[in-house]
C-alpha cells in the first residue's frame, strides 16, 4: 500500500470517528457499567429464553417431531436473541470505536 493510501485511510478513520460521535454520541447517555447492566441482562435473559425454549421442546417431543407452532416459539425467541445480540454487539463496536462518551466509575 502506498503512503498515500495509508495517509487518506488514517484521515478516512478520524473523519469516521468525529462524524459518528457526532451523530450517535448525542443520542446515547453517557455510559457506563450500571448503564449496561439493563443491557446485558436483556440478552442474559433473551439467550436463557430461547435455550429454556429448547429443553421444554425437546422434553415435549421425545418420541416425536416438535408441532409447527413449537418450532414457531422456538423460532420467535431466536429472533429475539439474535436481534438483541446484534444491538449489543453494535454497541461494542460503538464504544471500541470512540463514538461514545464512556464512564469506567459505577458512579452516576
Amino acid at each position: 500500500m502506498t503512503i498515500d493510501s495509508n495517509r487518506l485511510l488514517l484521515e478516512f478513520e478520524k473523519l469516521r470517528r468525529e462524524i459518528n460521535f457526532s451523530v450517535i454520541n448525542p443520542a446515547l447517555p453517557e455510559l457506563t457499567l450500571t448503564t449496561l447492566q439493563p443491557i446485558i441482562t436483556l440478552v442474559a435473559e433473551a439467550r436463557r429464553d430461547y435455550l429454556q425454549c429448547l429443553v421444554e421442546l425437546a422434553n415435549q417431543n421425545k418420541s416425536s417431531s416438535p408441532a409447527t407452532e413449537q418450532i414457531s416459539q422456538l423460532k420467535a425467541k431466536r429472533e429475539t436473541f439474535d436481534e438483541l445480540i446484534s444491538a449489543a454487539s453494535a454497541l461494542e463496536t460503538a464504544i471500541q470505536r470512540d463514538y461514545l462518551k464512556v464512564r469506567t466509575s459505577r458512579k452516576d
